[in-house]
């Protein structure tokens, strides 16, 4: 089964396969995972890089994701490519003599994950391919909110959707409605929103309430008032569990098709990090 993923912001790991060349790796960025490996394999006239053309052909092993903008994918990738060179990741060590280059580049970014700012955002990290998998180190493993996945992944345009749509989506009239005077009331200030000012949505369909988005900020860093990013908190009605990054990427457009997926499978179990510098 392939994952697709809306609003798709990645930075892939490539391993060469050519025996002349086998070992080496690449870096990169990219907003459609499939496409990009394709065009690494054709080479630099196609779009490819140019360090990877004539060298292939190319497999892209993992791929970490989730990245709320494209600004904060490329300066983890920046960092990922010359550790030597970021500020953040002075403690990690340079690649020893015997130390294989895609062990090492593993290495780093398992230190990355663990590293601030990259350890509080809504991060995925998906072996794509199964037989280069490596487990993390015991003393190195990526924080709870950020989950390890497996298997193929493609990027999801973000549908809008209509009114119309919604009206139609079987099993919506059965759920639990919001009154117009709630919904226009912040769900932690209780004071009315206006128009104009940032809100953020619960991410459950069951739900939807809304907040002011620096008051729901607010109450999920109350244990960490020294922070600036909320990681995952509570919604304050439904009292479900949300990555801040999700309720982000809902407000982007994302997760328009949650109430259908969740209706027809009973097996259903931004700006923030824009300013960061590496």
């Amino acid at each position: 089964m392939v994952l697709e993923v809306e609003n798709f912001h990645g930075v892939y790991l490539l391993f060469c396969t050519n025996p002349k060349y086998k070992g080496r790796t690449y870096i990169g960025y990219t907003v459609d995972p499939r496409r990009r490996v394709t065009q690494h394999n054709k080479g630099s006239k196609y779009g490819g890089a140019r360090r990877t053309s004539g060298k292939g052909p190319w497999d892209m092993v993992l791929i970490v994701y989730g990245f709320p903008s494209d600004i904060a994918a490329l300066r983890f990738e920046w960092a990922w490519q010359h550790p030597n060179k970021s500020r953040r990741l002075k403690h990690v060590t340079a690649k020893k003599s015997s130390e294989k280059a895609y062990d090492y580049r593993l290495r780093v970014m398992a230190n990355m994950l663990s590293t601030s700012p990259w350890c509080r955002l809504p991060l995925t990290v998906q072996w794509l391919k199964q037989e280069y998998r490596k487990d993390f180190p015991v003393d190195l493993q990526p924080p709870s909110h950020i989950p390890i996945g497996y298997g193929p992944i493609r990027s999801k345009k973000v549908k809008k959707q209509t009114e119309k749509e919604e009206e139609t989506i079987p099993g919506l009239d059965d759920l639990p409605s919001i009154s117009s005077s709630q919904s226009s009331r912040c769900e932690v200030c209780i004071k009315k929103m206006k128009p104009g000012e940032a809100t953020v949505e619960c991410v459950y369909p069951h739900c939807g309430v809304k907040s002011h988005m620096i008051c729901l900020a607010k109450l999920f860093l109350h244990n960490e008032p020294s922070q600036l990013i909320p990681v995952e908190g509570t919604c304050p009605r439904c009292k479900g569990t949300s990555r801040w990054g999700d309720l982000i990427r809902k407000k982007q457009g994302c997760y328009a098709d949650l109430v259908r997926e969740i209706t027809e499978n009973e097996d259903f179990a931004s700006h923030w990090a824009e300013e960061l510098h590496v």
